[in-house]
């Protein structure tokens, strides 16, 4: 065959791309004739990977998880607490000097000294406990010092007296704990610490008990003992509801913040991605090597497609006109058997499956081609990462439509015993008719699994793009097809949402992400929503795939019924346990 010049090998973009190849180039339509112009956009995403994992976010994805409302007050109610514990540590230490140089009554002094010691202990115990594990840090575990210190409180103004400068010190306490802890056991601190100087000063006012403390209030007449006791009732008041105004400013200040990082990050991927694909335009639409020459039962075209391991030509049947897409491998790929043996395993996975839901395969080269190929069908319209550019996320009833569309193309797969792996927005593919309508196709096969005893060329390997990527392929586990229905449910995430449920700038915190975290609730990210979105999202991300749905057209039954409000009773329990045990934006630790 006589050889044409090969135009110089494209740019890497710097994406992160399926970690087992490349990113493959776009169509510049201006360069094609009409008839290639056609069928175009068919190869640009379905015989190569070309997005990257979570693009929605990619710069500043990891920014992004650090400055979510819930984790950025939890880092610094954390700072805090330790900052307050060192402060008590203080207080006891000068307390504990002053009471042994103190008198008084002493059944008071020791009341005093050992509900001091029980709170020093309580604080220092769970501060350490927090410090060695954040993941100990919750209201209810900060709840107990906060008890304990009550007690020790007013031990101590009953020791000093109700009337005496000792309710001062009630103020700092109340404060902090005001800023750490949610509303409800805030306002049953402060209403403890309220009831109790009530309860102890109105007590000795009334002559019900008598007062022990260091300053008594003899010297105050009637009017002026109230007016004390007032003033002391209005500061525990005014500090209550001061702390509580400035945790919830913060508290908005970080979600606007958030939301700003949010959008400037959205802008900068699609700016990203819009210079890479201009990039990959310049590699495409001329001839090459085989361009003009017959391949099999079709003759090449002009090159529509780049990528790390080959080139998609334009083709068409020698016999019937039929037009496809063939892929061939690039002549320096050849020489490299487990790239070879990597083609050869897409040819087989395609070829096995017959859904119109999957990229149909018309030839496949033989042991006599003087080179692999892979002929396809060639088809118009544009991948889901692109539709995704144009609108930041797809409204609820196109979901359901792709999530059900691709769900029998994932369930025909795993029928046949293909595993995906690399389910992506880049590899799922609309192709249009001339008669308007569309069907949503699964493309590349090119890292997939084959259930039939072969095993798997990448064997030992992580593969696929870690945002879409299932936990136990992240870690690096042998997978089966609830692998792609965890990538479904991710890809449903990112097409409701507008954002990716895992992205960073590094592929190692992502894959740690993947494993060891759940994202943010889909009805935070947007909030038009269907509640019951969220339930059907933690059932299909869940982190153990027995905990997932075992088929993905139950996972899109279950979406559809969701946005239809007639979600299954016992499916929305069963994802309430799920999201009790591994809530929304945590850390997950207990997976195996």
């Amino acid at each position: 065959m006589a050889e044409h010049p090969k135009p110089d090998a494209p740019p890497a973009g710097d994406e992160q791309a399926t970690m087992a190849d490349r990113p493959s180039a776009k169509v510049p339509d201006s360069t094609l004739t009409p008839e290639t112009r056609a069928g175009v956009s068919g190869v640009r995403a379905s015989l190569f990977p070309r997005g990257v994992a979570g693009t929605g976010a990619s710069r500043r994805g990891e920014e992004t998880a650090l400055t979510r409302a819930a984790e950025t007050m939890k880092v610094d109610e954390i700072e805090r607490a330790q900052m307050f514990a060192k402060v008590i540590a203080v207080i006891v230490a000068a307390t504990c000097v002053s009471l042994a140089l103190l008198g008084g009554n002493p059944l008071a002094k020791w009341l005093f000294a050992g509900t001091l010691a029980a709170y020093f202990v309580t604080e220092t115990a769970i501060t350490i406990a927090i410090s060695r594990d954040p993941e100990h840090f919750t209201e209810r575990t900060l709840y107990i010092p906060a008890v304990c210190g009550v007690f020790a409180a007013y031990s101590g103004v009953y020791y000093f007296g109700p009337f005496s400068p000792a309710p001062a010190m009630i103020v700092m306490g109340l404060y902090f704990n005001s800023l750490i802890l949610g509303f409800r056991y805030t306002l049953s601190v402060y209403l403890a610490c309220a009831l109790a100087q009530a309860g102890l000063a109105g007590a000795i006012m009334a002559g019900l008990i008598d007062d022990v403390g260091l300053i008594r209030a003899d010297h105050l007449s009637a009017f002026g003992q109230l007016a004390t006791q007032s003033l002391i009732q209005l500061s525990l008041l005014a500090t209550f509801l001061i702390a509580r105004l400035s945790r919830q400013t913060t508290q908005a200040n970080i979600e606007r913040f958030e939301e700003a990082v949010r959008a400037v990050a959205q802008r900068e991927a699609l700016l990203n991605e819009a210079r890479q694909e201009l990039e990959r335009a310049a590699w495409v639409g001329g001839p090459g090597r085989f361009t003009e020459q017959t391949l099999g039962s079709f003759r090449l075209g002009l090159i529509i497609g780049r990528g790390a391991m080959g080139e998609v030509y334009e083709g068409m049947h020698v016999d019937t006109g039929e037009p496809a897409a063939v892929k061939l491998l690039h002549r320096n790929v050849l020489s490299d058997a487990a790239q070879v043996a990597r083609f050869a395993r897409e040819a087989e996975a395609v070829s096995k499956l017959d859904s119109p839901n999957v990229v149909r395969v018309l030839e496949v080269g033989d042991s006599t081609s003087p080179i692999p190929y892979i002929a396809m069908e060639r088809m118009v319209g544009d991948d889901l990462a692109a539709e995704l550019r144009r609108r930041r996320h797809l409204p609820m009833a196109d979901v359901v439509d792709l999530c059900n569309q691709v769900a029998r193309g994932i369930d025909a797969a795993a029928e046949a015993g293909v595993v995906h792996r690399d389910l992506k927005p880049q590899n799922l593919f609309r192709a249009r008719a001339p008669d308007a309508s569309s069907v949503w196709k699964i493309l590349d096969f090119g890292v997939s699994k084959l259930a039939d005893g072969t095993g798997t060329i990448t064997r030992g390997r992580v593969v696929g793009t870690p945002t879409y990527m299932a936990p136990e392929q992240a870690r690096g586990r042998d997978v089966d097809h609830r692998a792609d229905v965890y990538a479904l449910g991710a890809i449903t995430y990112r097409a409701l949402t507008g954002h990716p449920a895992f992205s960073g700038r590094e592929v190692p915190k992502i894959l740690y992400d993947v494993a060891h975290r759940m994202p943010a609730r889909p009805g935070e990210l947007a909030h038009d929503l269907p509640p019951a979105v969220d339930l059907v999202l933690a059932v299909a991300l869940a982190k153990k795939p027995g905990d997932r749905f075992a088929t993905a057209s139950a996972l899109a039954s279950a979406l559809a019924a969701a946005a239809d409000g007639s979600l299954n009773p016992a499916l929305a329990r069963r994802a309430e346990r799920l999201i009790d045990k591994y809530p929304w934006g945590a850390p997950v630790r207990s997976v195996v």
